[in-house]
């Protein structure tokens, strides 16, 4: 049966990197991701435009690439949870969440019985269509399927104590433009306000016993959080990396370019 790598990863307290799937609709990019070695990806139905056939592709496509599809809900909703994991998600981000009843009852719909109320339904890529027992393939799920809670308001960080000691949780995720936008500094993510959030919720998560991570627009920007205790770092963006190589790459040709009419105008 597939293992989480990731979770086995942070179980060894090791840092994992990953980065949004938002934008393009091909399961190439996922085995792109696996071969320069992102730990994960996560499929951002949040914000992107993807449909739940598109989910599937890409989820098979990267877990047999090897390398960890989550996906991002776009609200805590159980056909919306439960249909994701049914096509092959090792776990879900749940955004925006500030109620710890509703997040309770959230990870409920993630777990099979008697540790949660998900129905019984998967596709057979899941088990590499191995013949297995019911309570065989419900206690490797329960196991393996993986809770990313994501903090993003003021709010939640008020309250980071309280939604942290909901059981089941295996990582709390910072989003840190819409929490910056909370406190009232929007894109100032080297504000004292943002700074001070974020240290008392990675000791909240300690406390805990929960994986802080962080998911920020670049690498540029996600460097600076590893000091400061994530260990679930998220980079970016595929069509945001892309723009940035395109833009590099132009840069780089255009003064080559003008180099070379310089020298020949002088000759």
């Amino acid at each position: 049966m597939k293992l989480n790598s990731t979770k086995a990863r942070l179980a060894e307290n090791e840092v994992v990197v990953g980065i949004a799937l938002q934008q393009y609709r091909s399961t190439e990019i996922p085995k792109l991701l696996a071969a320069v070695g992102f730990d994960y990806l996560f499929v951002d139905t949040e914000h992107g435009g993807f449909s739940l056939e598109t989910v599937q592709d890409i989820v098979v496509a990267s877990n047999e690439s090897g390398i960890t599809p989550f996906v991002r809900v776009g609200e805590l909703h159980y056909s919306l949870v439960t249909r994701v994991l049914d096509v092959g998600a090792q776990g879900v981000i749940f955004p925006r969440v500030e109620s710890a009843a509703l997040l309770e009852e959230a990870i409920g719909w993630m777990k099979y019985p008697p540790h949660g109320t998900r129905g019984f339904g998967f596709m057979a890529p899941q088990v590499n269509y191995e013949q297995l027992s019911l309570p065989e393939i419900m206690e490797h799920l329960n196991s393996e399927t993986m809770v990313i809670v994501q903090f993003e308001t003021g709010l939640s960080m008020k309250n980071c104590d309280e939604l942290l000691a909901v059981p089941g949780i295996d990582v709390a995720m910072v989003g840190p433009t819409d929490l910056s936008i909370s406190l009232g500094v929007p894109g100032e993510f080297e504000h004292p306000k943002i700074l001070d959030a974020v240290g008392r919720f990675v000791e909240a998560c300690e406390r805990n016993k929960v994986v802080p991570g962080i998911h920020c627009r670049n690498a540029e920007l996600a460097m600076p959080w590893l000091r400061r205790g994530m260990r679930f770092l998220g980079c970016g963006s595929e069509h945001g990396m892309m723009l940035d190589k395109a833009r590099e790459t132009m840069a780089s040709v255009r003064t080559a370019v003008s180099e070379s009419e310089t020298a020949t105008s002088t000759v």
